[in-house]
């Protein structure tokens, strides 16, 4: 099957090459499509592409490909695009920033713009009202209110010397801002219903963990549960199927279930869906239709109307043995953007037609990248030595026979996250450079159920660690890879993981490389505590199995403080503007090492945050690791 859409022709004309792999830019480089919707009606499609550094917003027309508005962004983060009805295109975007009307420290904060495209102009929401901040905070809503498309959102709102989640409705014809509900100091989110009238609200507040929804009614807000939740708090999903709902996702007897709750305060039984923090809503109403979501190995969409799950199956049907995710669909259903990931080919994105019965390529997520340059990826599952089974994924490079492998190590962050199955482009830039690499879900993982995730409670540096080194054990008593040429390489947790294996588990890593990776545990709560409130602070502990940042047991879980034990190279690499573990983190490691007389490489990104979200230091990122790895563990 050859996959190429228009604009993948132009980026695959740009990139051609001769040689026996693609070069490391085309892995490590931005994708070239980052985002796209559907407009409701069905006839436009908005998309986010990349070229270097600056990022483009895209309009076409379905019918004929035709190439309507383009708007440059420049160096903007743009994460998300959505329409508001046929002629607005709302884009989202992040900024590290330290606004001068808070008091406190430099963190991510989310804007909004609104692309009219009868105007062809991009103006900046939510900074014309008095006493405000130009900052979304939260999902935004899209509500038809007598058949006009009406955007709210979330902001924040100061009154009384401090701010507050509040509630904005926003003019599209003029972009003027208006106040609709003032929140409370501990409001966290809204809903509005089907018409437009502000629904639901909850609080939370995150020294007690006391969460209330209050739902509003003729009489104004009313308080309708209280729960008390130091940790997971039950969240306000959205729109009830009926639009005039509210959903509320609850963790009860060790799972995670959807309940409505009507205008009156009704809590329902369970909905049929599973429980996922990917909700899929009506274009129009904003009604809930559906949840998807990984269910161990399995992407799984669950509708809560037979038609729909019909239409679902009969798209994934036109895509055998593929992994396809909903990216976006038309008010009638009838026109749905998929993203369509081949293990042969990688990702791409299509549109399907249902009411023509017909399908079409749009271009891929990496364009320059061709079958040859995708690596095979296998599950895998084995076990923990404490007999715990575990799974994750190996990436084995093309052509080269899977025996006496060089591997790395590719832990993920979180910890509560996960490994996927499909196109990595961290791994397979590694596998295109003659290297096996693992990514496996360790204990306290997400997605394998509340009893897996919490099972990683108290083991951060413990069995979270050994399972990993496990899935290396498992591999060489397969003959797959080679005992004595094991790197670990991760990011964020993934870079705890990295410079712990090579400091506590010796025998197993000769090197190692951390991305933004904690080191000085005792340091890092102490500062999330200051900086990311005493939720944070729980998540973190937590998992660390310590009850404050005095335990001593941080000190024998920090590979900053055991540096001595090292038994490999370390390269630390590290963005100037990480809100998440700061670039401090990395610094220490890099002294304490040099103190010890190890060999240690510190790389500082300049303008980076945690998610390596620009371009350049992406791949400056990719590059430094390779580099380091061909010197330390050559593959050839």
């Amino acid at each position: 099957m050859i996959r190429i859409g228009w604009l993948a022709a132009v980026f695959v004309a740009l990139l051609a090459h001769p040689g026996l792999a693609a070069p490391l830019e085309v892995y490590g480089r931005l994708p070239n499509i980052e985002a796209m919707a559907i407009s409701q009606d069905g006839s436009r499609l908005a998309f986010v592409s990349t070229d270097g550094e600056a990022r483009r917003i895209g309009v076409q027309t379905v019918a004929d490909g035709a190439l309507t508005h383009v708007a440059n962004v420049g160096r903007a983060k743009v994460r998300r695009v959505l329409w508001a009805g046929p002629d607005h295109l709302i884009v989202l975007s992040s900024v590290t920033a330290q606004p001068a009307e808070l008091i406190g420290h430099a963190r991510e904060y989310w804007t909004a713009l609104d692309y009219n495209l009868l105007t062809n102009k991009l103006r900046p929401l939510l900074g014309d009202i008095a006493f405000s901040m130009n900052v979304v905070a939260g999902e935004p809503l899209l509500r038809l209110v007598s058949g006009k498309p009406v955007l709210f959102l979330p902001g924040i709102y100061f009154s009384g010397g401090r701010g507050s989640l509040s509630l904005f409705r926003i003019d599209l014809d003029t972009d003027g801002s208006k106040l609709v509900e003032e929140g409370s100091p501990f409001t966290r989110q809204w809903t509005v219903d089907a018409d437009g009238r502000p629904l639901a609200q909850t609080t939370y507040d995150p020294h007690d963990g006391r969460w209330i929804l209050k739902l509003k009614g003729v009489s104004g807000w009313r308080e309708t549960r209280t729960i008390m939740a130091l940790n997971e708090p039950p969240a306000l999903v959205g729109l009830g199927p009926d639009g005039h709902s509210v959903v509320i996702a609850e963790l009860q007897d060790g799972e995670m279930r959807l309940h409505t709750v009507s205008g009156a305060g009704v809590w329902a039984d369970p909905l049929t869906v599973r429980e996922s923090d990917n909700a899929i809503f009506d274009a129009g109403s904003g009604a809930l239709i559906g949840t998807f979501g990984l269910v161990g190995e399995e992407q799984r969409y669950d509708f809560l109307d037979a038609k729909d799950q019909a239409i679902w199956a009969g798209v994934t049907k036109a895509y055998p043995n593929q992994r396809v995710s909903l990216i976006s669909m038309s008010g009638d259903r009838q026109k749905i953007v998929v993203l369509v990931d081949s293990p042969e080919e990688g990702a791409d994105y299509a549109v399907v037609d249902l009411a023509a019965h017909h399908a079409s390529w749009f271009g891929p997520r990496y364009a320059g990248l061709t079958a040859e340059d995708i690596a095979p990826v296998k599950a895998l599952r084995f076990a923990a030595h404490d007999g715990l089974p575990l799974t994750g994924y190996l990436t084995t490079p093309r052509g080269g026979g899977a025996k006496g492998l060089p591997l790395v190590v590719l832990p993920h962050g979180g910890p509560a996250a996960r490994d996927e199955p499909g196109f990595d482009w961290w791994a397979q830039a590694m596998a295109s450079r003659g290297y096996a690499v693992l990514q496996v879900n360790y204990r306290g993982s997400a997605g394998f159920g509340w009893p897996f995730l919490s099972a990683g409670f108290g083991q951060w540096g413990h069995k979270m660690q050994t399972d990993l080194s496990d899935g290396v054990r498992y591999l060489v008593g397969e003959g797959v890879v080679d005992p004595k040429r094991v790197c670990i390489v991760g990011a964020s947790y993934g870079g705890y993981a990295a410079l712990a294996g090579v400091t506590f588990e010796k025998d197993v890593y000769r090197c190692a490389v951390s991305v933004a990776g904690p080191s000085h545990l005792r340091r890092l709560v102490g500062w999330s505590a200051a900086h990311g409130g005493s939720q944070a602070y729980r998540y973190w502990t937590r998992f660390m199995g310590v009850a404050q940042a005095s335990d001593p047991n941080l000190s024998a879980i920090s590979p900053a403080l055991h540096t001595d034990q090292v038994s490999g190279p370390v390269l630390l690499i590290h963005g100037k503007d990480d809100t998440v573990v700061p670039l401090e983190q990395s610094r220490i490691m890099a002294d304490a090492l040099k103190a010890s007389g190890k060999p240690v490489e510190l790389v500082v990104l300049s303008s980076t945050d945690h998610w390596l979200s620009r371009g350049d230091t992406r791949l400056s990122m990719l590059q430094s690791v390779m580099a380091f790895l061909n010197k330390n563990n050559p593959a050839r």
